[in-house]
């Protein structure tokens, strides 16, 4: 399975990426920030893809929004600081299936991207 871990700390894709990994997903590929993801998500078509939600240049909620457009079926999981109820709520009703909040446990993280990717 491939997926797409959007943030703009390259010490969170990186944890991310392991922990995804020990979990099933043979390539993971890794995005700085919304528009890389656009382009990747183009390039890759993940099965899923973690989104943070504040970067430079383009934010996640702008970020879930468009790749909605690109595919309606895309599983997003966004993974963000801020566990401010608003911002969660957005991401979900711009398309995202769930969310994971840091600083994350890796448990939880396999649990959550499983049951998303199996959808």
């Amino acid at each position: 399975m491939k997926c797409l871990v959007v943030d703009d700390a390259a010490f969170m894709r990186m944890s991310l990426k392991q922990i995804l990994q020990a979990n099933g997903f043979t390539d993971v590929f890794e995005a700085g920030n919304g528009q890389e993801a656009l382009m990747m998500f183009k390039k890759e078509k993940p099965d899923l893809v973690t989104m943070d939600i504040t970067m430079p240049e383009m934010d996640g909620i702008t970020a879930i929004k468009e790749i909605m457009a690109i595919d309606p079926t895309a599983k997003i999981v966004v993974c963000s600081a801020m566990g401010q109820k608003e911002i969660v709520l957005e991401a979900i009703q711009a398309g995202a299936k769930n969310f994971i909040v840091k600083p994350f446990d890796a448990q939880k993280v396999a649990e959550i991207v499983k049951a998303v990717a199996k959808r």
